[in-house]
């Protein structure tokens, strides 16, 4: 699906949120998909389900298959796709697995599993491999965060094999892998919320001249491995606020400490920017969204959908900015 950026971050207050950013050089026409209990999904491993729990995510819908960047499921699992390129290795199917495809990754999670604990005993048998959804589309190089309201793990399928690591800080970005980035984020321990004390030299009288001093040092730049660290510590140092409306507003400013701006991150193809950002209430099962070119937040409940349909239904993004002027009639 093509080499894009993003960062995933979960978030708990009296309900649990999922969500992440997409950041690429164009939008993919992306919709916002519910994939409804009675659609039959037909894996690669020729396990065929007529019956599943209903998924609300991002997809690019492609011959009535939903492929998902992003996702969860009506119990409230979670789970996105984030780039991993150079480092993720899909191999060939082999005989005892589970071979599954890497597109059709998410489906199989979320069709199944209530859980994280359901998930881990399907990856037990989890053979993911390098299978094309079709010759436009090849196999992306991903790894994944998976969450529910008590824990998120980390899947990374590399050279080696497959690594499932405890994912503690709720969060993910891409490159490199998740093991370097924990032991990374040993070197920002001393930075903090609040105002600095004088660690230098006792003899030297500083003055602390502006708020926010306690994080200095804090990577700005937009490399995966500085919004890996910038989205842990806005995370872990941010609010929790108690109302819905409150706590998706909290969750966007979080994300949007990682969001990436035009013209900000050149590539050979124009510039990464961040094409949506998604809110998961996965208690409430409502998906939120924002876009680069509109702010406002849209939403879709998935209990408003009728789960026990065969088909897939899909809403066009609101891409339009919309601006409120005071005093107009």
């Amino acid at each position: 699906m093509g080499d894009y950026m993003c960062t995933a971050v979960t978030y708990k207050t009296d309900n649990f949120y999922f969500g992440r950013t997409l950041d690429n050089e164009f939008s993919f026409g992306e919709k916002v998909t519910v994939t409804p209990r009675k659609y039959s999904f037909e894996f690669t491993n020729g396990r065929k389900l007529n019956s599943h729990y209903a998924i609300i995510g991002m997809a690019y819908v492609c011959n009535n298959y939903p492929l998902y960047f992003d996702a969860m499921n009506e119990k409230g699992l979670c789970m996105a796709g984030l780039n991993f390129v150079g480092n993720a290795f899909f191999g060939k199917e082999k005989d005892g697995c589970d071979n599954i495809a890497v597109y059709e990754f998410i489906p199989w999670i979320l069709s199944q599993c209530e859980n994280v604990n359901d998930a881990m005993y399907l990856l037990e048998k989890i053979n993911l491999i390098d299978k094309p959804f079709s010759n436009e589309l090849p196999t992306a190089q991903l790894h994944w965060i998976l969450s529910d309201k008590n824990r998120s793990i980390t899947i990374e399928r590399m050279q080696d094999g497959l690594h499932i690591h405890h994912n503690d800080v709720g969060v993910l970005s891409n490159n490199p892998p998740f093991e370097y980035q924990m032991q990374h984020l040993n070197n920002f321990m001393h930075l903090s919320a609040r105002n600095p004390e004088n660690h230098f030299a006792s003899d030297i009288d500083f003055e602390v001249y502006s708020k926010g001093m306690g994080a200095i040092g804090l990577p700005g730049d937009w490399s995966s491995q500085s919004r890996f660290v910038r989205a842990c510590f806005v995370k872990m140092n941010s609010v929790k606020e108690k109302d819905e409306m409150s706590a998706v507003n909290q969750f966007f400013h979080i994300m949007g400490s990682v969001n990436q701006v035009k013209g900000c991150a050149l590539t050979d193809d124009g510039s990464e920017y961040t094409v949506y950002t998604s809110c998961m209430n996965a208690d409430k099962g409502i998906y939120y969204y924002t876009t680069y070119t509109n702010h406002a937040v849209s939403a879709v409940d998935i209990h408003n959908e009728d789960l026990d349909s065969d088909t897939l239904k899909s809403y066009n993004l609101n891409i339009d900015e919309k601006i409120y002027f005071h005093g107009v009639v």
